[in-house]
């Protein structure tokens, strides 16, 4: 692509700078207005510059890709109402052999379900369930943490629903859902290995600590102790656009269990005690409050227990049933929005509180940043600095890997992994579609391996980290923070081998 007019290409970086800073620092002093109005300034200023026409700013924008979002945020809410996040939390504590064992169980947890539920949600529902059981066996919060964000990454870049990168891949890519699966899994299977192997040799020491004496015979926690609230995860996918404002949406829900009513009257262990009785009671019971500050308890009848247990059961099919359409290749948006109106059908309620918690914002960012990397595009800036790197990255050569590689590494962690993908997808799949229909689908897959992975390189990589970080932080009574130095010392060896682990299973 020839450059634009001199002034165009000013104009259209100027834009870009505007976006790429508000995405980056959402909460910078001169211009505090979050990412999502970033993207949406950026988008506009494209226009206004006259870098796009309006036309061109509407065609940018890829509805398949926002039908996908939209459709696997319903169904992640309704799989919320439906448990299966409270199952996923007890299985980390049923029947636990010791630290190193718990490691191991949330780096293969948060790796399956963020395949098929995001890494963002999977963070999101995880985190205080993984600090509650550190915490209650009196172990280092640390590794654990490092452990849920790392894996749920890694784990993420298996299905083209796991993050939205892959959704902006399979989408532009053409590439079905089970070749997606097939072309990276042995790469997600054996990098969640080696990350999980590599995590319990740097925090050997701290997964030995000794606990003490009244801890070690207690033994681990039951999963029933560490069931504590409920999430809203399907709102939790633009996390990491309050997150840099010490804030990220969905943290503030107030639980009643932290109520005014119940601090200050009675004993600590009174307390702890009807704590456990409401979690574990949580799914079957209805909870009110009397006028003195009590709880009221009225349980199901049979009937209505049943009645439960039948929708929670619709619930999962109807999620199993669209796991296999998109095995099966049918069209990934139109499947997830058929998924979403058949639970809303089956649930039989007004669907306007669960299309509530749709992550609005983060479908607006969407649109914003396809305007904005557009209007770039049209600069001819990306396509001539690809045309000086081409020659040295050819994907048919080892070293040409290598380099698309790093420059992929590097540009996650400056502009974020969805504008890189945006940004490099269609130039790496045109330069591989010279070599061989193989060599493109091959290119598409690394672009999609590395972008998510390189994630994992410090703190700030992906909206997963921030998720677990800034949640942590916010436990009551639990808090843990997980610094940015402790998340690079893992971070760094970590990507650097999952990635070039990945890059041969892919390549070969």
């Amino acid at each position: 692509m020839a450059m634009a007019s001199l002034v165009k290409v000013i104009l259209g970086s100027i834009a870009f700078a505007i976006f790429w800073v508000l995405a980056v620092f959402p909460a910078v002093p001169f211009l505090p207005i979050g990412r999502t109005a970033g993207s949406l300034l950026g988008g506009m200023l494209m226009v206004i510059f006259q870098v796009l026409t309006v036309d061109q700013a509407y065609e940018a924008i890829d509805l398949p890709i926002l039908a996908l979002l939209f459709g696997t945020m319903v169904v992640s809410g309704y799989l919320e109402r439906a448990d299966a996040y409270k199952y996923l939390g007890k299985l980390l504590a049923w029947n636990c052999k010791g630290a190193k064992d718990l490691i191991c169980r949330i780096c293969l947890i948060s790796a399956i379900a963020s395949a098929f539920f995001t890494n963002d949600t999977t963070c999101m529902v995880l985190t205080e369930f993984v600090l509650k059981i550190a915490r209650q066996n009196n172990l280092p919060p640390q590794p654990f943490l490092l452990a849920l964000a790392s894996s749920a990454n890694i784990g993420s870049t298996a299905t083209p629903i796991g993050n939205p990168q892959n959704l902006v891949i399979a989408t532009e890519s053409g590439i079905s859902f089970w070749e997606f699966l097939t072309g990276i899994l042995p790469a997600t299977i054996l990098g969640v290995a080696l990350n999980a192997l590599l995590l319990i040799c740097m925090c050997w020491n701290l997964l030995s600590v000794k606990k003490d004496e009244e801890d070690s015979a207690a033994g681990f926690v039951t999963g029933d102790s560490v069931s504590s609230h409920q999430f809203s995860p399907a709102t939790m996918s633009h996390s990491a656009s309050s997150s840099s404002q010490g804030r990220l949406p969905g943290l503030d829900s107030t639980n009643v269990l932290t109520s005014p009513y119940m601090n200050g009257s009675g004993s600590s262990a009174h307390n702890e005690t009807l704590r456990n009785r409401v979690n574990s009671n949580q799914s079957e019971a209805e909870t009110h409050w009397s006028v003195n500050g009590s709880f009221d308890y009225r349980y199901p009848t049979c009937s209505e227990r049943w009645k439960r247990r039948l929708w929670k059961s619709c619930v999962y099919l109807v999620v199993v049933g669209m796991l296999i359409s998109l095995l099966v290749g049918l069209n990934m948006s139109g499947t997830a929005i058929t998924a979403a109106l058949a639970l809303m059908i089956l649930d039989f309620e007004d669907a306007v509180p669960r299309l509530e918690k749709v992550s609005y914002s983060l479908l607006i960012f969407f649109c914003g940043m396809f305007v904005t990397v557009q209007g770039f595009n049209k600069t001819g800036i990306p396509s001539a600095l690809w045309e000086l790197m081409e020659p040295y990255a050819k994907i048919d050569q080892a070293s040409g890997i290598a380099v698309l590689a790093i420059v992929i590494l590097i540009l996650s962690n400056l502009v974020s992994n969805v504008p890189t993908v945006l940004l490099l997808g269609a130039r790496m799949a045109a330069a591989a579609a010279l070599i061989s229909t193989a060599f493109e689908k091959k290119a598409w897959l690394i672009l999609a391996w590395v972008s998510t992975v390189a994630g994992n390189l410090s703190l700030l990589g992906s909206a997963a980290n921030l998720i677990v970080c800034e949640q942590a932080c916010r436990v009551p009574n639990l808090g843990y923070t997980l610094t940015f130095w402790n998340h690079l010392k893992f971070g760094v060896p970590s990507t650097l081998l999952v990635a070039a682990l990945g890059l041969i299973l892919i390549n070969t």
